[in-house]
């Protein structure tokens, strides 16, 4: 053992001081091993907040398992314990979350980028034209297959097409044909958000009337990804067939082929015992696709090919099923042996979807726009969820295909949607949340102590950090959501014992808010440049290269104080400020908070307000400038209630004034703006999400009306996306275009869209929690009819809503 380990082990207890959280507790032994074999054992006991070591011990929580080497690398900060997990340099048994307390007591000052030079990437691939109209998706977790209408798979490096697990896609050619044809849908069955079937008749569709032949492909995924494919024989004679399932994988990642990269990846495949194995390896990096067959084949290394005989009104049926392995340190899957990592069957993830689904309030409603997209919402948010590595629980997902993880920004963001209806994904959010806040000074993944994370990706690059997306700090506004979140979520439900067990962390995230937040001064929170892959980004969730601009078009520079982070850290201290009164018996550490709340919203009004447009300043730059153009961020402003009362109505007239609201939503940019364009997805594309808080923040401020009328043209716009909004849709004016305008191949479902009818019902119905009831003032415009929501479940227990629509004066 080095005497650089033995040295840090021996200063934990001293160095634990102040630096834990009390929760989760238990025992890690970190086992070390070099090629002549065992070289010591470490134990330490994490509980309390503080952490014993030892150098005996039995039956750990958590085993972790390493060379001497990545340990020290490790604690020199040039290495990241998530990384090194998905890279396969460290083996962990047990339970993980406590290996991911044990790294807030590492060394304060990292830089963990690359481990290697980055592997080549080659840019400016156009995708090709398949859009999300043309294809079929399922998932269950992070695993999920997206195919064209037949079920095929056919693509090139950035089409978002294949089977997809931990960011990588294991399978990017799943064709089947029938004597060298392909094959046509008759009808798509669309059985559970994780099983589909197809009813498919060999040829064109000019054969449909003749066809004696018919193929049903009914695929499922869960652990595993599953098709089972059924010939049938309608005609008077024996049939033979030569039936055909090409297969290959290329393991792109996902975010390559949202960004148009590609990266050359050499795959291996072997034939083993009638299977198909396909391989990939970098370094200490295995994955792994295994096809396997119930059919006897002949199998190659592009496939199976089988020889089919069919008798007079009869079948044939093979059933396929495809493994996704991650291999760890002992060539063992990544999940085999971690206590986080519960498996669940597919008949129990359809029950606890439908138990999620039977718990929601009972919506009636004579607006049949807002029934359809609560159903739809309710169904799409109860699957949108994913058996992390992190944690116990699920843990909430973003959308399919390019966000099936975790994103901070969006799953507090849909937590709070969605808090009236499914607060238990609130919890989810805040615990991994909570478990992966920043412990470190690392510039590489933007990561400080008490900032909340924004990215976590299992894919390559999160691996060998060629990117920091195993864990991805570069988001200014989810520090302050993750306070906003907490205390709203006790507000409605009475949980404090939820708010006590996260105190911790919500003072390292004030502190985060007061240290290291203001890298500018003048008191405010500053989004620094982030280089990405695809090009520089700021840390907002407008995170596009032209979002943050001058009216006339120039683009502000860094670091930028983007406004409505501003009104969330006003709202963040207001809200700790009365967690700390009433449950941390802190009244001095409430009344500090309560004073540089009232001394940000002062500054605020003085510096962002811009006097010749009756508006907030989009931005600040470093060297005080306002950047003025008009962007549907100010609305967020009325949500974190930082906007002064007096200037309130005037930004209510540019939110529904016509430059911003199409007719269908209210723009990201204003039509009067250099920038604008319809098609910018934050120049002038509308977000369900953000209008929904939009929406709240006009309730807030008392204007009904101007609400309603943003959540009925959303409402109305979901009928053209089946209920189901898309993360955006263009802006173009309402007269113009009779429908709104999808994007190309978007997320779908998406959870801060799918969550957005559910914050638009409870602005219409003006549910707010007051004490130990829950007040409602409804505000629903005439055109809806009546609105009744049942069994609101709270604080309260359970309680009714109702909305008779009528005539705003």
């Amino acid at each position: 053992m080095s005497t650089e380990i033995d040295r840090f082990f021996a200063g934990l207890p001293e160095a634990s001081r102040g630096r834990l959280p009390t929760t989760p507790a238990g025992l890690i032994a970190f086992r070390f091993v070099t090629d002549d074999g065992p070289a010591g054992t470490w134990f330490v006991t994490l509980d309390g907040g503080r952490a014993r070591v030892d150098r005996h011990g039995h039956d750990p929580d958590c085993l972790v398992e390493m060379r001497p080497e990545t340990f020290e690398r490790l604690v020199a900060g040039a290495d990241h314990s998530v990384a090194m997990l998905f890279r396969g340099v460290v083996s962990v048994e047990g339970d993980l979350p406590l290996f991911l307390v044990f790294r807030r007591l590492l060394p304060i000052h990292a830089d963990s980028g690359a481990t290697e030079p980055t592997a080549d990437v080659l840019p400016g691939v156009e995708h090709d034209g398949v859009g999300s109209h043309d294809t079929t998706s399922i998932f269950y977790g992070n695993m999920f297959m997206i195919s064209s209408r037949n079920g095929d798979v056919v693509t090139e490096p950035v089409t978002p097409l294949g089977l997809f697990f931990f960011d990588t896609r294991f399978l990017s050619t799943w064709r089947l044909s029938l004597d060298g044809e392909h094959l046509t849908e008759l009808s798509i069955d669309d059985v559970r958000s994780f099983e589909l079937k197809f009813a498919l008749v060999p040829g064109q569709p000019t054969h449909y009337v003749d066809a004696t032949t018919s193929i049903l492909r009914h695929r499922s995924v869960g652990e595993t990804f599953e098709e089972e494919i059924t010939l049938f024989n309608y005609g008077a004679e024996p049939v033979r067939y030569t039936v055909r399932l090409d297969v290959g994988a290329d393991f792109a990642e996902v975010q390559d082929i949202r960004d148009g990269l590609r990266r050359e990846r050499e795959v291996t495949t072997t034939i083993d015992d009638s299977s198909l194995r396909l391989h990939y390896h970098r370094h200490t990096l295995h994955r792994e696709t295994v096809v396997c067959a119930s059919a006897p084949a002949h199998v190659d290394e592009r496939g199976f090919t089988f020889a089919v005989s069919v008798d007079p009104h009869d079948t044939w049926t093979v059933r396929l099923r495809v493994l996704t392995l991650v291999r760890d340190l002992h060539r063992r899957d990544l999940r085999e042996r971690l206590r986080s990592s519960t498996h669940r069957s597919r008949a129990e993830a359809g029950r606890e979807i439908d138990d999620i689904v039977a718990g929601v309030p009972e919506l009636r409603a004579d607006h049949g726009p807002l029934a359809e997209a609560y159903r739809r919402s309710v169904l799409d948010l109860a699957a949108l969820y994913y058996q992390g590595l992190n944690y116990r629980d699920r843990l909430p997902a973003t959308g399919l295909p390019w966000s099936m993880t975790l994103l901070g920004r969006e799953s507090l963001v849909s937590s709070l949607q969605v808090l009236p209806f499914l607060p238990h994904r609130a919890v989810s959010t805040l615990r991994i949340l909570a478990l992966s806040q920043g412990a470190r000074i690392d510039p590489f993944r933007g990561e400080q102590p008490g900032r909340i994370v924004q990215e976590s990706r299992y894919g390559e690059s999160a691996a060998f950090a060629d990117t920091p997306d195993a864990t991805d700090f570069s988001a200014a506004d989810t520090t302050p959501l993750f306070v906003i979140l907490l205390d709203e979520y006790e507000r409605w439900t009475g949980d404090a014992e939820l708010v006590r067990r996260y105190e911790f962390e919500v003072r390292a995230a004030i502190a985060w808010l007061d240290d290291y937040a203001d890298a500018a001064g003048g008191g405010y929170v500053w989004s620094t440049r982030r280089q990405r892959r695809a090009g520089p980004v700021n840390e907002s969730w407008r995170n596009s290269v032209q979002a943050i601009c001058f009216r006339d078009g120039r683009l502000a520079t860094f670091p930028q104080a983007i406004c409505e982070i501003q009104g969330y850290a006003y709202d963040a201290r207001l809200r700790a400020a009365r967690m700390a009164r009433l449950f941390w018996n802190d009244p001095a550490y409430a009344d500090r908070l309560e004073r540089d709340a009232a001394a940000l919203r002062e500054r605020f009004d003085r510096d962002f307000w811009l006097p010749e447009r009756g508006c907030y300043a989009l931005a600040l730059q470093a060297d005080g400038q306002r950047v003025d153009a008009l962007a549907s961020n100010v609305g967020h402003l009325l949500w974190s209630g930082i906007v002064a009362p007096e200037r309130a109505e005037r930004l209510v007239g540019h939110l529904l004034g016509p430059a911003l609201f199409s007719g269908w939503g209210v723009r990201t940019l204003a039509s009067t703006e250099e920038q604008f364009n319809p098609l910018g997805h934050h120049t002038g594309a509308i977000w369900p999400a953000d209008n929904s808080l939009i929406v709240w923040g006009l309730r807030r401020y008392g204007f009904r009306q101007e609400a309603a009328r943003i959540a009925l043209a959303l409402l109305e716009a979901g009928q053209h996306f089946q209920g189901a909004l898309p993360p955006y849709f263009a802006g173009y004016d309402r007269a113009v275009t009779r429908v709104p305008v999808p994007h190309h191949f978007t997320d779908s479902p998406y959870a801060p869209s799918a969550g957005a009818p559910l914050l638009l019902l409870r602005a219409l119905l003006g549910l707010e929690p007051h004490d130990d009831h829950l007040a409602i003032d409804a505000g629903v415009p005439e055109e809806m009819g009546q609105i009744e929501l049942l069994d609101i479940r709270g604080r309260w227990g359970y309680a009714d809503a109702l909305g008779r629509g009528r005539p705003f004066r």
